[in-house]
């Protein structure tokens, strides 16, 4: 089962039972450029998958006691009509839930893993890139009917080596993305996973555009090898702009991604990458993605809640 597949279901399948769960992160309207301000600086939220339940989904992220959560939009496209827009900013505005970030990363095929991942992930391969854009616009309006300021999706394998043919095309297509985005007044983040922070560092130099930034994923870092989320900060921290929060350990398997763990059970220093991101004025959201299915993800997701809020109260005061 791929990973994000899995991640669909499990939000499914929590939301069947009588205190079900989905995943988020916040809401936007922020200027391009900037992160998104929330009423609480670095607030926690949670990724949903609103579409196997709009209001029940939504619903459960207040009822968990979250503020904002980031939307996760596969599942909606070639559906995005004013209509949708309206009935979805009507139940974040009931449930007093402030959207921060949009995403989608499809259409598939999509692998989560090291074999067909490079060649099935992201802006990069170039069977899947023009509807991948084509994608990426949609949502980008879609987010602009709701009031929402940032578009995030993994790119992919960016190539390493900027020699490489398919990195120049990428430049190209996450340019043309970001283009689009800034004609709807909103940033478009790369999110961290498949590449190391030197490699996306070069991708926004590159790319160039003022309203490119970055989504970082604690654990993908991990997960995929890439790098120690702590020092991703180094070199990526003044152009982050939204938080997946998640843990997990090294990848041992030479064909498959890392484990994904419960916050506080892998190697993901929170408090430090929590600190540095604030003494860079970090000030955005930080969203809980827990990829676990049914009532444990329920219980998952209240303790990293607690876990994070505690840790965050420490570093902000």
């Amino acid at each position: 089962m791929l990973r994000r597949d899995f991640l669909g279901l499990a939000a499914a399948a929590a939301l069947a039972g009588p205190t079900g769960v989905a995943e988020a992160l916040a809401p936007g309207g922020a200027a391009m450029g900037t992160p998104v301000k929330m009423g609480k600086p670095m607030s926690v939220g949670l990724l949903i998958k609103p579409f196997s339940g709009p209001e029940e989904t939504i619903r459960r992220v207040r009822d968990m006691g979250f503020t904002n959560c980031f939307l996760s939009l596969d599942g909606y496209l070639g559906k995005f009509t004013p209509e949708l827009a309206k009935q979805m900013r009507g139940l974040l505005d009931r449930y007093q839930v402030q959207a921060t970030t949009v995403e989608v990363v499809g259409p598939p095929p999509l692998v989560w893993d090291f074999l067909q991942g490079p060649s099935t992930i992201g802006l990069v391969p170039r069977k899947t890139r023009a509807a991948r854009i084509d994608a990426l616009r949609q949502v980008s309006d879609f987010a602009k009917l709701l009031g929402v300021g940032q578009v995030q999706t993994h790119c992919g394998f960016i190539p390493e080596d900027p020699a490489d043919p398919l990195y120049p095309e990428t430049v190209v297509a996450i340019r043309t993305v970001a283009k689009h985005c800034a004609g709807n007044g909103q940033d478009f983040l790369m999110e961290t996973g498949q590449e190391t922070p030197t490699t996306m560092s070069r991708m926004l130099h590159d790319a160039a555009m003022p309203n490119l930034g970055v989504g970082l994923d604690t654990a993908n870092l991990i997960l995929y090898g890439k790098a120690n989320p702590v020092d991703a900060v180094d070199i990526l921290g003044p152009h982050v702009k939204s938080i997946h929060a998640k843990d997990g350990r090294w990848p041992t398997n030479p064909d498959k991604l890392g484990e994904e763990v419960l916050i506080g059970k892998g190697l993901v220093d929170f408090h430090k990458v929590f600190a540095k991101l604030h003494k860079l004025g970090y000030s955005g959201a930080v969203t809980i993605e827990r990829e676990t299915s049914g009532p444990q993800q329920i219980a998952d997701v209240r303790d990293e809640k607690i876990y994070l809020e505690k840790i965050l109260s420490q570093v902000i005061g």
